[in-house]
């Protein structure tokens, strides 16, 4: 025992500082090509390759079990194949559910002080009234040519004067429509507005339905028309459903749907009526209805949404969501309908990532804007703001949500260019939301995939052997001294069971021992 303690203490005292430095700087060295390497393969694989081989490897040696959430590769191509259409990346698209002006926005000013819509955002809804609203032949009647002015009237009040202004001329659709919007301070005055230009509106329609034939002038008039008396419709039913009476809402709406579908009339495709009514449907709690209009609108020929999307994923979420357990599900696997609903819940968060934040309530909401952004920060707010009530009203399925929602971005392949179900997710969002939602709020960013634990150690560990190898360097005597007295330390655990190993074994037995 004394020699073996002899021979190493020796040893120790033969090594000269450059020993150290050498060892230091060959440590350091080895450090930072792992950490390189490591941060090479996160960038391009988006996991460490030590994670990944102890997982993928080690581990179903010794018996553990893959955690990660379990996913079905028979998927269908038809969301895939969307990433052969040609989109505009950061399209800005009407809110199909946006607020009342007067009636929600400006009462939102008066209580808080905030203002809840940005300059960028209120210019592009001027710019939709103008193409809604207006044609070529307004100049023809007083009063549409004065509606058309106040489209463009930055200020509220010159709007609002010019709108009555136009009824004192003749009743005008379009001047009550702007009363509606923006003079009405509650639901009830805006739809008492909305019902006169509903009649207003529908004399109109008549006269232009007969003269659509005569001509490109009267062809633009109907078509103005008929976008004025959809645009109505849509939001009379809007106010039905926020006083209450949400079966005459429902009703109206999918009356608006058979226009929506009308390849004669393009523009109406923007309203996207079809999500006011899946809304109201998930109120009623009319959930073989609400199947029935995603299954003629959740289709590879038609746009996504997170209200598709998401409401998708409720309803199947809803068959599994009051009995599931993350627990039991680990322990006997997913089951068939569990693994649908899960996949579902994959589908959506890949589409937009911001919007379980929202319904898990792990962000605030505020008021959504007037425009959206499509798989972005502000889609998310417009949706949570509307649907974070049937969510909670369905048992587990927020408790569904939470546990497998973070597992989509294991799916996705990285870097985001590749997209997995959907095409690749837009670089531009961040930069569009910060323009339509106000200051006051934090934009949500896509949700970066965290370093894993093996790159942080990695580089933990090359720093110390660098800050190491340069003391070595600049106090080589110095580094020396803690270096012996570091390795005394460590072996003296060791020495300590040798000790006691000896003073229990026989003799004879640990010479033969330590001669082997």
């Amino acid at each position: 025992m004394f020699g073996t303690e002899s021979s190493l203490s020796m040893f120790l005292n033969t090594l000269t500082p450059k020993f150290y430095v050498a060892l230091t700087g060959t440590s350091s060295l080895i450090s930072g090509l792992i950490l390189i390497f490591e941060w090479w393969y996160f960038r391009k694989y988006g996991t460490s390759f030590i994670e990944q081989v102890s997982v993928s490897h080690l581990r179903p040696l010794l018996g553990g079990v893959d955690s990660s959430s379990p996913s079905n590769s028979n998927t269908s191509n038809g969301d895939a194949d969307s990433n052969r259409q040609s989109v505009s990346e950061c399209k800005v698209w009407r809110n199909p559910l946006n607020l009342f002006r007067g009636a929600e926005y400006n009462r939102y000013t008066w209580v808080t002080g905030r203002e809840p819509l940005t300059y960028y955002d209120m210019n592009l809804s001027a710019q939709d009234h103008q193409t809604f609203f207006t044609c070529d032949s307004d100049h023809l009647r007083p009063a549409d040519a004065i509606m058309q002015k106040a489209w463009r009237e930055r200020n509220p009040q010159a709007r609002i004067s010019a709108a009555h202004e136009a009824l004192e001329l003749e009743d005008c659709a379009t001047a009550y429509i702007l009363l509606a919007e923006e003079e009405a301070t509650t639901i009830m005055e805006a739809e008492r507005l909305f019902k006169q230009a509903l009649k207003a509106g529908e004399g109109c329609y008549r006269r232009s339905q007969q003269l659509q034939h005569h001509g490109t002038q009267y062809e633009a008039q109907h078509r103005r028309d008929t976008n004025v008396l959809v645009y109505i419709k849509r939001r009379l039913a809007m106010c039905s459903r926020k006083l209450g009476r949400t079966r005459e809402a429902v009703k109206m709406m999918r009356d608006l749907c058979v226009f929506q579908l009308m390849k004669e009339f393009p523009l109406l495709s923007m309203f996207n009526i079809h999500e006011n009514l899946l809304e109201s449907l998930l109120e009623l709690q009319n959930y073989a209805d609400v199947q029935a209009v995603l299954a003629k609108y959740d289709d590879i020929s038609l746009p996504k949404s997170a209200t598709i999307c998401y409401t998708a994923a409720l309803l199947k979420a809803r068959a599994v969501s009051d009995k599931f357990s993350p627990e039991a599900a680990s322990r006997r696997g997913l089951s068939t309908a569990e693994m649908n609903a899960v996949e579902a819940i994959h589908r959506a968060v890949e589409f937009n990532p911001h919007v379980p934040k929202y319904l898990l309530e792990m962000k605030s909401l505020i008021l959504p804007p007037e425009h959206i952004l499509k798989r972005g920060d502000s889609e998310a707010i417009a949706y949570a703001f509307f649907h974070l009530q049937h969510w909670k009203r369905v048992e587990g399925a927020l408790n569904l949500l939470h546990c497998t929602w973070e597992g989509t971005f294991r799916m996705i392949p990285y870097p985001l260019e590749k997209g997995h179900l959907f095409y690749p997710y837009p670089i531009c969002t961040e930069t569009a939301d910060r323009e339509l939602l106000p200051m006051f709020h934090e934009v949500s960013v896509y949700p970066k995939k965290e370093l894993p634990f093996f790159i942080l150690f990695t580089a933990g560990l090359c720093s110390f052997t660098a800050m190491l190898a340069l003391l070595t360097h600049q106090f080589p005597e110095l580094m020396g001294v803690f270096a012996k007295a570091f390795l005394s330390t460590l072996f003296a655990p060791l020495n300590f069971i040798m000790e006691k190993v000896e003073s229990i074994l026989p003799s004879s037995l640990w010479h033969q021992l330590t001669r082997i």
